[in-house]
């Protein structure tokens, strides 16, 4: 097993009680004791409004973009707050060039949330929506890759991809998609939803025009908030909403809700209106502040040998998985012939071991509260349970 962390595995931080196995971080977290005590002081903070000033709805602003700046390594003024994954594509959507006889990418048995956008877009600008089919051997770089190179389909002109595949933890070379799209002019668009926080994301490489990624899951933050890296040249364009708070001089008390129209400057023109939420605010900062301390790379370094384990032991009861060069360390999806996931996800849950059923996968999601002993009781109830 990976080098033993500080706030790995079974510890009070999380709370989780004595005979539960959660292995479910890629559907909704568990949120740990800091992020709690957070939201907690939050919500006394509101129920004492004259105490609030006018920086208090711009200083825990402006702390929650230092939070998520840091997890991906870009300026505070590169992040936009927002309120879902889909809010962040959304953006994308209306920002990002779509010629008529030009196609948008996603891949197969994507999460409908990042895709609705698109069709409706592609639709509205007579492009077209290309889906590209779940290869055989788990390879969907090398798919991709063919695609945008291809001669014979329309040319692609925007790519909305995600680090991994959100049902089996097959995972996309982000980085030589991105050197491809470069040729043909396309932009890129990530969902991260999956990924940041607990897996390396080399954004200097990668460089997408957006990313976006909620904090409910792999972040251990509260539900109803998310963040959006753009671009700096994605940085002039026209938001979702258009409210104060992001206006020119709004954070100052000469401010009087005039007829500014100039934008605050970077991604900041992008935030959600009431974006000051004094308690999920607060939760998210705590959250990613904790997983900036530990760092993507040691959480996937610790939960590798987990990922090995399962499926090494799920192999010996006919499960197969990504192979191990091509699955992410912290979410694994297991498939066998003739198994309905979704009955035996309830009846592992009946058991106190929590997983999910994703389009005909058992997907194991293991975080740092995780243990050789949480991988090992889940392999002992999927053999009785299948």
């Amino acid at each position: 097993m990976g080098e033993h962390q500080p706030g790995f595995g079974r510890t009070d931080l999380f709370g989780i009680p004595d005979g539960i196995t959660y292995l479910n971080a890629a559907g909704v977290s568990p949120i740990p004791r800091p992020v709690r005590e957070a939201g907690a002081a939050g919500v006394e903070r509101k129920a004492a409004p004259w105490e609030l000033s006018r920086a208090s709805f711009y200083d825990i602003v402006e702390e929650a973009r230092v939070a998520a700046s840091s997890l991906i390594g870009c300026r505070p003024g590169d992040i936009a707050i927002v309120g879902s994954a889909s809010y962040g594509i959304a953006t994308a959507c209306r920002n990002l060039p779509l010629p008529a006889g030009t196609a948008v990418v996603t891949i197969a048995e994507e999460h409908p949330s990042p895709v609705y956008a698109w069709i409706r877009a592609a639709e509205a600008a007579g492009a077209v929506h290309h889906e590209i089919p779940r290869p055989a051997d788990h390879d969907w770089t090398a798919a991709i890759l063919e695609r945008i190179a291809s001669r014979d389909l329309p040319r692609v002109s925007v790519l909305s991809l995600t680090p991994l595949h959100w049902n089996d933890g097959a995972i996309l070379d982000l980085a030589a998609i991105r050197r491809a799209a470069d040729t043909v002019g396309a932009s890129l668009v990530v969902d991260g939803t999956q990924a940041i926080g607990v897996q390396p994301f080399p954004l200097a490489e990668i460089r997408p025009d957006f990313l976006v990624f909620p904090t409910y899951k792999w972040l251990l933050g509260p539900y109803g908030l998310a963040f959006l890296y753009v671009d700096p040249e994605r940085q002039a364009g026209i938001p979702l909403e258009e409210h104060t708070f992001s206006r020119l001089g709004a954070d100052t008390i000469t401010n009087h809700y005039g007829r500014e129209l100039r934008f605050m400057d970077g991604a900041r023109r992008y935030d959600m209106g009431e974006r000051s939420n004094f308690v999920t605010l607060p939760m998210g900062i705590a959250g990613m502040r904790l997983l900036s301390s530990w760092g993507a790379e040691r959480i996937s370094a610790y939960l590798r040998p987990l990922a090995g384990r399962l499926i090494e032991g799920a192999a010996r009861l006919g499960f197969s998985a990504p192979p191990a060069h091509r699955v992410a360390a912290h979410l694994v999806g297991l498939r066998r012939d003739g198994t309905d996931a979704g009955a035996i996800a309830g009846r592992l849950a009946e058991r106190g071991i929590h997983v999910s059923a994703r389009n005909g996968a058992i997907r194991v999601a293991p975080h740092v509260y995780n243990d050789e002993a949480d991988i090992d009781r889940f392999l002992d109830g999927l053999a009785e349970s299948a």
